[in-house]
């Protein structure tokens, strides 16, 4: 679902995406100057290995994201840090934000139940 950012107003545009075993669903509503609030939930699970036995094992998601885009270069003005993606071609594709936050999470360091449970 690509969006186009100048489109956005103060009413929430609401998406609702399906990837694999995960669902990214939210809104987009403009915040101020050149920002855009994304304020969305995955839900589901991926495969990921295990960091300490190497398993793959089906890792549950439930987060809840907060981040904003801008049409264009971000300028922190206020000193207040932000989470916040660049768009340098006035759109979002919300696929690709989907793919990058589950990333995200499986860079993190994750443990299987069974590695969980005994140490």
């Amino acid at each position: 679902m690509k969006v186009i950012l100048r489109r956005v107003t103060k009413t929430p545009l609401d998406f609702d995406i399906k990837s694999n075993e995960i669902t990214f669903k939210g809104y987009l509503q403009y915040h101020g100057g050149k920002l855009i609030l994304l304020k969305a939930n995955l839900l589901g699970s991926i495969l990921k290995d295990c960091d300490v036995c190497a398993e793959e094992f089906k890792m549950p998601l439930d987060e809840n994201i907060e981040l904003f885009i801008s049409d264009g270069m971000y300028k922190d003005e206020d000193g207040i840090n932000l989470d916040v993606i660049e768009s340098f071609d006035g759109e979002v594709e919300i696929e690709e934000l989907l793919h990058s936050e589950v990333e995200l999470i499986r860079s993190g360091y994750h443990s299987c139940d069974e590695c969980k449970h005994s140490h």
